[in-house]
């Protein structure tokens, strides 16, 4: 069983292993990690080994852009080990105003899939928490069907609402005393990310957000043809098949993505962009 780690024990694991995750470039005053597949997986798989508590998100354009206009949610982001582009257009932008030179982008589905393959080669323990009933029961059938040593040692739906504390530390302890090496959080964005900063320093396990995923392999909903992945198109093909939840999201945040890309492109960076890079020594080049 693994006990709760203390603030201080989190920091002085994350200094320890600082150099060895994933740089991370100032996007919009964002943080976000140039992440490839191998290199974060064997990441995340040597802290899941090692016990070591780390907080991975996939950051799509709606992830980037409320975390810039969000100062309490960008500094919780900011302090994940890894807040990979989840969308191809913040790969883009990382490789413009980088040259990341990323080939993919970091896809919180597709690094599910990877994580959960080599952890069924590890035997590491995996916990799955959020979505609804049916949905996270599905999901673990078909992650044991696809990956059959695959050590599932729990799986518990969200409440749709915040827990008192005594719910909290009662989830605390059934994840912690569950075994679990890797805890992939499907709440949404920015709700995951709220939950696993919140719970960085008790949880004694790696959580990643992986937010639709969940859906995504339970069979509830279909992912975007690769043609239009490729092509960045994916947000169109969840906004023809969710308009009325996703229509503001998408339209109004690329829009937004767009015209700070532009900015940061030409050097008219906004005020707070510029302060941050200032103060954390991020800079574009």
């Amino acid at each position: 069983m693994y006990s709760d780690v203390t603030e201080s024990e989190y920091l002085a694991d994350a200094a320890e292993t600082a150099e060895t995750w994933p740089r991370k470039c100032d996007v919009f005053g964002v943080k976000v990690s140039a992440a490839a597949y191998d290199e974060a997986l064997n990441r995340v798989m040597h802290a899941a080994r090692t016990g070591t508590p780390a907080c991975v998100s996939h950051l799509a354009v709606h992830g980037v852009v409320t975390a810039s206009r969000d100062p309490i949610f960008r500094r919780m982001v900011d302090k994940f080990e890894i807040a990979g582009p989840d969308g191809m257009p913040v790969r883009i932008a990382l490789n413009l105003l980088y040259k990341a030179q990323l080939p993919n982008r970091f896809y919180g589905p597709e690094f599910m899939l990877r994580v959960c393959e080599r952890a069924a080669l590890e035997q590491l323990g995996v916990y799955l928490y959020g979505s609804r009933p049916n949905v996270v029961s599905r999901l673990r059938q078909n992650l044991v069907c696809r990956f059959p040593m695959l050590r599932v040692v729990g799986w518990e739906p969200s409440a749709f609402r915040p827990l008192s504390r005594s719910e909290d530390d009662a989830l605390v302890r059934r994840i912690n005393s569950s075994g679990a090496h890797i805890v992939f959080v499907g709440l949404g964005c920015p709700l995951q990310e709220k939950f696993a900063y919140a719970h960085r320093t008790r949880l004694r396990a790696v959580q990643i957000c992986v937010g639709a995923a969940f859906d995504f392999h339970a069979g509830e909903k279909k992912m975007a043809p690769h043609w239009m992945q490729a092509l960045s198109l994916e947000w169109l093909f969840r906004l023809m098949h969710e308009p009325k939840r996703l229509w503001q999201r998408y339209l109004v945040t690329n829009t937004i993505l767009l015209g700070k890309l532009l900015l940061q492109l030409t050097g008219l960076r906004y005020r707070s962009a510029t302060t941050r890079s200032t103060t954390e020594g991020t800079r574009p080049l």
